[in-house]
């Protein structure tokens, strides 16, 4: 859009946004959608001014640009609040023995999973790693992913963890370092590497990432050993994350309520008391479905957790071992089919709920006045395909701070 001059999204058949104004959104207000038939949204400055009815357009003056909405839909860009981008190399050769009937915990254990995607991100060195994340962000921007967090964690040495880190820095992402996500062969066992990492890396990572991450998981890292990582890196002035309850439960939850995490996130086998837990705290529960199907792993309870309160978030886990998935669309779609979501929840769960644990929820996840101009336009005759059309060629065109890519 060229500086100085407006722009007018006209003639939608529909727009769509989650109702009301704080987040994270819980309960029936997670279901709850502001809709506008033959909308109009007005850009400033790359943010939205006014949002209404083309009946109720005012009379504009002729410093303002157009773009033709008919037939489509609008709703707000998508959030992805945890992804894996800052990696070399694929494990296609993995998800063929997988298929053939080996588990991924198997593979993690003989050397293979995280750490053979550590081997080939070390080889990348930072220019490699550098274009690997440019080059996923483009794929989840033409999926309508406008605002993402991107962990390190296939480093787990000084130098490539941070370079992960610039990377997704550089990108225009949230950076999250997830040094804690397993421990590479040149330490004996994961006390030892914990101590490297929090003396030699997590000084300079504190100054680059805005949060820090944790696999507390069997054959990772404990509840003692996630405990003292995390609250070294609280004491740095970083947010915290907990990968949790993927295979088992061993002690996330509890930890990510102590500790006062901004998110825990999975949940496969989370059970009736970690929902309960969830639902009385500020802890927001991040589930991972494509994860889950990807694994042939029980879905998280998503529908427990949200009767009975608690916040959640949607987002994709996008990575190359686990869920090689950067589509909100199709996980969207996932929560409707598999979590028992209706589509206004799962709209409201990666987008203002997944700012919310991004720290970004008053700043993107609406499509409403004062937000940044991020808009997804659907070519669809209703905002409801994003979750109907599964795995469908949905998005027309990504609007960033008000500038458009049009992609279809």
């Amino acid at each position: 859009m060229t500086a100085g001059r407006r722009l007018l999204v006209r003639d939608l058949a529909q727009l769509a946004t989650p109702a009301g104004a704080g987040a994270p959104l819980r309960g029936p207000s997670l279901g709850k959608v502001d809709l506008v038939k033959d909308a109009y949204v007005l850009i400033e400055a790359g943010r939205i001014t006014a949002v209404g009815r083309m009946r109720d357009l005012p009379a504009l003056g002729d410093d303002v640009q157009e773009l033709d909405g008919r037939g489509l839909c609008a709703v707000p860009g998508l959030v992805d609040c945890h992804t894996h981008p800052a990696f070399g190399g694929d494990r296609v050769e993995e998800f063929s023995v997988r298929a053939a009937g080996a588990s991924y915990e198997e593979l993690h254990a003989a050397g293979g999973g995280i750490l053979s995607t550590v081997r080939a991100t070390r080889e990348a060195g930072e220019e490699g790693i550098a274009r690997a994340v440019e080059r996923h962000r483009g794929w989840m921007l033409r999926q309508g992913t406008t605002t993402w967090e991107g962990k390190s964690g296939y480093g787990l040495d000084r130098e490539t963890e941070l370079a992960s880190l610039r990377a997704v820095a550089a990108a225009g992402g949230a950076p999250t370092w997830l040094g804690a996500h397993a421990v590479p062969p040149e330490f004996e066992d994961a006390d030892a590497y914990l101590d490297f990492a929090l003396a030699e890396v997590l000084p300079e990572a504190a100054r680059i990432a805005e949060a820090a991450d944790v696999f507390l998981e069997r054959g990772a890292f404990d509840a003692g050993q996630a405990r003292h990582y995390l609250t070294a890196c609280r004491d740095a002035g970083l947010a915290l994350r907990l990968h949790g309850d993927q295979f088992t439960e061993a002690g996330a939850i509890p930890l990510a309520l102590e500790l006062g995490a901004r998110s825990v996130d999975h949940l496969e086998a989370t059970g009736s008391d970690g929902a309960r837990a969830l639902a009385a705290a500020d802890v927001t529960a991040v589930l991972l479905p494509a994860s889950a199907l990807f694994l042939n792993r029980p879905m998280p309870p998503a529908r427990a957790l949200v009767d009975a309160g608690a916040a959640i978030a949607l987002a994709t886990d996008f990575n190359p071992g686990s869920a090689f998935c950067e589509s909100l669309p199709l996980v969207c779609g996932l929560a409707a089919t598999q979590l028992g979501l209706a589509p206004a929840e799962a709209l409201a769960a990666c987008t203002v709920n997944a700012a919310h644990v991004l720290g970004r929820a008053e700043e993107v996840g609406r499509t409403a006045p004062g937000y940044a101009a991020d808009i997804v336009l659907l070519d669809a005759p209703d905002w409801r395909y994003l979750a109907y059309h599964l795995g469908g060629d949905l998005v027309h065109t990504v609007l960033v701070r008000g500038d458009p890519t049009r992609l279809r």
